[in-house]
């Protein structure tokens, strides 16, 4: 407990920006309009960044050229010099944060706290920042990241149900216990729906695309928040009984985290055309195909396209440039 509050402490405190070839502190100059992040975990979640950096950068717009900052341990860094080479051409700018070993247990746990450190870094250079999973891909000039003056957050819902608390149902004892936990007040909570498999949830955000204005402490508030549940007894024993609580526990405290800061008119549901589930039926079930880029403006591959179904080539529609760039990017073989 001592270290974790350490560490959200340093969130508030210390930059932890860090070059492409030392590591060593560093600050984008000037305000941007946006900022985008991410937080590979290994060699194909960096090797996704490439991939995403490029996608930004052809097809970005007047966001081409955005700053992109990349949140990787020195440890991946330092093993795979080849992409970290290929980010320093796409003018990415690798940076660092700290996970609590405690966190780490817990799937996507890094995220939390890289996501925390990114907003503090943005808060002093940036209006928008945006969170991508490294699985994202960018297809269009992301227009709608730029907020309504009276917004601070966009967001999609997750793919689908899993774990989510359906709408019209009682609160069962876990997410009782999450907004009780967290101070989440149960009358605040707006219905959101699942592209994947069309259940009506209580508010659940995907945590894999999120756009926030920094100074809103969503993100800052979201390691709390977290920190607050995997320390919990109750919370320990529901993950040990339950792999996907365990799974998405982080994606439970975004809840939180998000109610907790904003009110729900300062939300805003991204278009369905932001945060795509590509290929989503062949890989986890869904109740319609997502095999078309067509007016596409971010895409979710998840591992999909690293071992996919041999057909995805042949059955991938949409804009023809746009489908010839992702097999040129995810080859038939590697």
């Amino acid at each position: 407990m001592t270290e974790t509050l350490g560490i959200l402490s340093a969130l508030l405190l210390v930059p932890l920006a860090v070059s492409i070839g030392d590591l060593q502190p560093g600050q984008a100059a000037g305000r941007n309009i946006i900022t985008f992040a991410t937080n590979p975990e290994d060699a194909d979640g960096l090797h996704n960044v490439v991939v995403l950096v490029e996608s930004l950068r052809a097809f970005g717009g007047r966001f081409r050229d955005a700053p992109v900052w990349v949140f990787a341990s020195k440890q991946l860094l330092e093993s795979e010099k080849m992409m970290v080479a290929r980010l320093g051409t796409l003018h990415a700018e690798l940076r660092s944060s700290r996970t609590p070993p405690e966190a780490l247990p817990y799937f996507l746990a890094s995220k939390v706290f890289a996501a925390a450190q990114a907003e503090q870094d943005a808060a002093q250079t940036s209006t928008f920042l945006v969170w991508m999973d490294t699985d994202t891909v960018v297809l269009q000039e992301p227009e709608e990241f730029i907020l309504a003056d009276s917004i601070s957050f966009g967001y999609r819902p997750v793919m689908h149900q899993r774990i989510g608390s359906l709408y019209a149902e009682p609160l069962d004892e876990f997410w009782s216990r999450v907004y009780a936990k967290l101070s989440v007040p149960p009358n605040a909570v707006f219905p959101v729906t699942t592209p994947a498999d069309n259940k009506v949830l209580r508010a659940y955000f995907n945590a894999g695309l999120l756009v926030v204005r920094p100074e809103c402490g969503v993100f800052h508030r979201w390691a709390r928040d977290f920190t607050s549940l995997y320390e919990d007894p109750y919370f320990q024993e529901a993950c040990r009984k339950d792999e996907f609580k365990r799974i998405f526990l982080h994606q439970v405290a975004l809840v939180g985290a998000v109610f907790g800061q904003l009110s729900p008119a300062q939300m805003v549901l991204l278009s369905d055309l932001v945060n795509v589930p590509l290929f989503f039926k062949e890989q986890f079930g869904a109740q319609r195909e997502f095999d078309s880029v067509e007016g596409v403006v971010t895409l979710r591959h998840e591992s999909y396209l690293r071992n996919p179904d041999a057909r995805w080539r042949e059955k991938l529609k949409g804009p023809a440039d746009r489908v010839a760039w992702l097999k040129e990017h995810f080859p038939a073989e590697r």
